[in-house]
């Protein structure tokens, strides 16, 4: 259970400004229900003074991602866009007494939301570069760009900050080489060291049992499903037939766009695991004895 403060739990039951604006003049839309939260950003703008005379949300996902959109308009009420551009994700999560590291993501998309429909009052196109940088985390399809840019406005310093933050590490863990290149440009710029942290020690697996091997296959899956649950989603082990390994894809991750990147992180987490070669198997996409199987 996450650690919310007063304000979070009043801005989640209690959400302000929370439905359609008929009148509004600038809407801005961030994130994917299909792959986890998203939001609708509406506003009222004061065609004489860009000054904010009303917003309003809509939003999917977790009871941060609602307590954050409630915040978020509340703060920028009665302000100018100018002065709202200047709202940070940190300022969000001040307002609601602050937010458990693992969401800080949800105040993140509610600044993408303003700025997004800051451009669309204004006749631009708001592009949230996420397109323009190399796609670093596959799992969340996080990229370069955005994980500079968080790391440079909230001053992290570690690969569980920026997973907090952003998501991107959360899944199979097979793109934190590239977070760290990323923390030690950024670190170097302001004059500190990156230090990594130590990565665990390999051991060389011997033989499983069978109920060894089954647990391991567990441990893994379990360990995977945090992270998607988060996003209204989650995977179960259905059956293991040797090398192949059958589950299930729950919720938002079944026919998610990127349930195939999902899938693969947890295959490459089962092989370290295990030692050996295996598949992992959706169960919607086979009959369970599908031709694309490894043999045993």
């Amino acid at each position: 259970m996450w650690d919310y403060s007063d304000t979070v739990k009043e801005h989640f039951y209690n959400p302000r400004n929370a439905g359609p604006l008929p009148d509004a003049n600038a809407i801005g839309e961030v994130g994917s229900i299909s792959c986890g939260d998203a939001l609708r950003l509406m506003l009222k703008v004061d065609p004489a003074n860009e000054t904010i005379l009303d917003a309003s949300f809509q939003t999917f996902g977790c009871g941060s991602a609602i307590a954050s959109s409630s915040a978020l308009t509340e703060i920028i009420k009665g302000k100018t866009l100018e002065q709202a551009l200047e709202v940070s994700n940190q300022d969000i999560a001040d307002f609601l007494g602050g937010l458990p590291p693992e969401k800080m993501h949800c105040s993140v998309m509610g600044r993408e939301a303003l700025q997004s429909a800051v451009a669309n009052y204004r006749g631009e196109e708001w592009k949230d570069d996420h397109e323009e940088g190399a796609l670093i985390c596959k799992c969340f399809a996080v990229d370069a760009v955005m994980i500079e840019e968080t790391i440079r406005a909230n001053n992290l310093c570690s690969v569980e900050q920026v997973t907090n933050y952003t998501k991107a590490g959360g899944g199979c863990s097979s793109c934190h080489e590239g977070i760290e290149e990323i923390l030690a440009k950024v670190l170097a710029e302001r004059g500190e060291d990156f230090k990594p942290a130590p990565p665990p020690e390999k051991k060389v697996p011997g033989k499983l049992t069978t109920l060894e091997r089954i647990r391991k296959i567990e441990q893994v899956i379990e360990k995977a499903r945090p992270n998607l649950q988060r996003d209204h989603g989650d995977i179960e082990l259905v059956d293991v037939d040797g090398k192949n390994i059958y589950v299930s894809m729950k919720g938002a991750c079944a026919g998610c766009q990127m349930e195939a990147a999902t899938l693969g992180g947890v295959q490459a987490q089962m092989v370290e695991a295990l030692g050996e070669l295996v598949k992992v198997i959706p169960v919607k996409a086979t009959a369970k004895f599908a031709p694309n199987t490894l043999p045993a």
